[in-house]
């Protein structure tokens, strides 16, 4: 095959380090008998060859299974001086992510592991195609000296493979195996070091009805197997939060839950998820998701889990988050011996960048993300701007997001900003992304509400670089992530969550928004409730309904004459709420659903399965005046021998139908054709049922979130988009 001598370089901006990308373009252009190079320059992978052209269409057509290619330039290179066709050192010129995500062991190493290789039985088998990434990295280039292996020097076999063209480990940073690489040792409670194989002997434990701990990718998960749950519940401290477990395979999953197409392929995904699936019986999962009908559930996806279920007797487990209450996942071991559990399963190799496992739930064809890290951290979705700017999130489910090089690049999940474990976190995470990307932030976006813990951070951050600041508001924010999520300039949405500071003071929560990345109106919003005792009202939910009881003008015997009386003066003086996340506790206690709420969310939550069994009935009906949907007369004359999925059916559907059409006429009137659904509460799918009918009923579409979260974990994207809008 001829081709030009005449040496063009070729830039690849995209996936394309720590995916085997360099030793592909190696082999496709020794096939070639091309002449040149091909390295690393910080985010970019740069090739000089003869006959770009050529290589370009064969490299196309060969991509390694991870890579993603974002753009393509070719132009003159300065040298023509190659005898042949060589990987050469990485250049720190150029700054930004470009690494793939952690990805599940693919079936050719797992094929290893279980075969009699070299790597029989070895937990840290991995190769260009699998493996973890971006938990080991500490800089770019993606570089063996830059990762977690820097500690662990290559043996003479791993280093004739690294070298090797024929070898599919060739250039594999994380190369490694039993003679040079990490390794897992046991531990009891009292740290002494167990004897025989660590993993085996971890699965007799396990498989006795005892508590573990399990280092892995990016953090430790506690386990225990599924009888053990009402004892686990107490040694927790957990009593209702449901857990996630970990099946075998994807046929012990079909056991536990029914799964559509989509949802079986994401389970099985490189990206092993946790998925949010219907449970199939009631009976196995009462106690692993109390008064639920979904649960968690995932698959192995490390050398290691893989192993352990090959071990054990059990084909599910429990397998939760490592951390005490309140503080992000455990790295550190002897934080872990504090746990007081009956054994530990570590590792040697160091964790760089936590990432807890996602959770994703999958509404028609949308892939919801209530939890975006672990598989799909980091990543990017397209933004025009000359800008950098940072959002920090709001108080519940963390994140910063960065507007860098015409992309927001968001930070895996932090967690729930009431303690000073997580704030660090998210001080680390964002500081390590800001570094990646090599940009100086101009701006800094933070939620609205004076009292949020991450605000110290932020002003901070703007210290350090001399940038602003901008306060946005928390349901803005939402509507703005679910512009960037769908590619919207503007947006009538319904943003329903369980609070966020108002303009007004009072705790939003159940709106109707126009929004534009410059701004927003408020179009309507529910009745408003007081929080009687604020924060009080959010766990003690007869609060909310005295509350409603009194706006009624009605007596009730919550209460004794002497409480009720104190919180009649309370409430004078309460913050209000018009919040259908508090709208729906109300419901769950007026009909014994949830009395009391132990975690977030829980009484919408467990009020879901009712909404699904539930059908209408008449009787139900509200009204908008003066932009304020009424909502307290729902709970009047609430009929009897009605069952109570049928009521709490009835009074949501008519609630959502008003906000649904307070929407639509705005977007008629200003010639919009999409309304959006965003906030926590949109994750709820007969509440989407709702919505997405009552919208296609006005002849409009309904968009819903497909790659940002939903939940507050998107709030940062919206912040730091319309912060970065803010200066243009």
């Amino acid at each position: 095959m001829g081709y030009s001598e005449t040496i063009m370089r070729m830039i690849i901006t995209g996936t394309v380090q720590g995916v085997g990308f360099r030793p592909t373009v190696k082999r496709v252009a020794s096939l070639l008998k091309l002449k040149g190079a091909v390295w690393n320059d910080g985010s970019r992978v740069i090739i000089d060859a003869s006959d770009i052209y050529n290589l370009k269409r064969e490299l196309l057509k060969n991509l390694p299974p991870l890579a993603k290619i974002d753009s393509i330039d070719i132009l003159e290179s300065d040298t023509s001086k190659y005898t042949d066709f060589s990987i050469i050192s990485s250049n720190y010129e150029n700054s930004g992510v470009s690494i793939p995500t952690d990805t599940a062991i693919c079936n050719k190493c797992l094929m290893e592991i279980r075969s009699n290789s070299r790597r029989k039985n070895y937990a840290f088998t991995t190769c260009p195609d699998c493996g973890a990434r971006f938990t080991l990295l500490e800089k770019t280039p993606y570089d063996r000296k830059n990762t977690s292996m820097a500690a662990f020097p290559m043996c003479d076999l791993c280093a004739q493979e690294y070298t090797s063209t024929e070898d599919r480990r060739m250039h594999h940073q994380t190369i490694c195996c039993p003679n040079c690489g990490p390794e897992y040792y046991l531990l009891d409670n009292s740290g002494n070091k167990l004897p025989g194989d660590p993993i085996q002997q971890f699965a007799k434990i396990i498989d006795s009805g005892k508590i573990g701990v399990a280092k892995s990718w990016g953090g430790m998960h506690i386990c225990t197997i599924l009888d053990n749950v009402q004892y686990f519940r107490k040694w927790y401290g957990r009593k209702q939060k449901p857990f996630a477990i970990m099946v075998k395979n994807i046929d012990v999953a079909k056991k536990y839950v029914k799964l559509t197409e989509k949802e079986k392929q994401l389970l099985m995904s490189p990206h092993r998820p946790i998925i949010l699936a219907d449970i199939t019986d009631t009976s196995l999962c009462k106690d692993i998701a109390p008064g639920l009908n979904n649960i968690g559930i995932f698959l192995p996806y490390t050398g290691m889990q893989y192993i352990l279920f090959d071990n054990l007797v059990n084909d599910a487990l429990i397998m939760t988050s490592a951390n005490f209450p309140g503080e992000p996942m455990i790295l550190d071991d002897k934080d872990a011996m504090r746990l007081g559990a009956d054994a530990y399963l570590f590792h040697n190799q160091k964790i760089i960048n936590r990432a807890d496992d996602s959770v994703v739930r999958i509404y028609q064809n949308n892939t919801q993300f209530l939890r975006k890290s672990r598989g799909f951290i980091p990543s990017f979705i397209h933004f025009p701007s000359n800008h950098c700017t940072v959002g920090i999130g709001a108080q519940k489910n963390l994140t910063a997001a960065i507007v860098a090089n015409n992309k927001i690049y968001p930070t895996q999940y932090i967690g729930d900003g009431g303690s000073l474990g997580v704030i660090d976190y998210l001080e680390s995470s964002t500081d390590s992304l800001i570094q990646l990307l090599d940009k100086t932030p101009e701006i800094i976006g933070m939620d609205l509400h004076p009292s949020y813990s991450n605000k110290k951070y932020g002003k901070k951050l703007s210290e350090k670089y001399n940038a602003s600041i901008i306060e946005i508001q928390h349901h803005w924010a939402h509507a703005a992530s679910l512009m960037l999520d769908c590619g919207l300039e503007e947006s009538i949405s319904l943003t329903i969550d369980g609070t966020g500071y108002g303009t007004d003071g009072n705790m939003w929560g159940g709106e109707v928004l126009y929004s534009d990345y410059k701004n927003f109106d408020r179009i309507a919003h529910l009745q408003y409730i007081p929080l009687i005792g604020s924060e009080a009202a959010l766990y003690d939910l007869r609060r909310l309904k005295f509350a409603v009881d009194c706006l009624n003008g009605e007596n009730n015997c919550l209460v004794d004459d002497n409480t009720a009386n104190l919180m009649k003066k309370i409430m004078k003086k309460s913050v209000k709420t018009s919040s259908l996340g508090r709208f729906l506790d109300t419901i769950a206690f007026t009909l014994n659903i949830c009395s009391k709420r132990t975690y977030d969310g829980e009484p919408a939550m467990k009020i879901e399965p009712y909404l699904s069994k539930g059908k209408y009935i008449e009787g139900f009906e509200t009204e908008t005046v003066n932009g304020t949907i009424m909502t307290t007369h729902l709970f009047q004359d609430i009929p009897k021998n009605t069952g109570k999925e049928d009521i709490a059916y009835s009074i949501v559907k008519c609630v959502i139908d008003e906000l649904t059409n307070d929407a639509c006429d705005v977007a008629l009137s200003k010639g919009i054709s999409k309304i959006g659904l965003t906030g926590g509460v949109s994750y709820n799918r007969p509440i989407c049922d709702m919505f997405s009918t009552a919208v296609k009923n006005r002849g409009m579409e309904p968009v819903f979130h497909n790659k940002i979260p939903n939940g507050d974990g998107g709030i940062s994207a919206g912040q730091a988009a319309i912060a970065s809008k803010s200066l243009d």
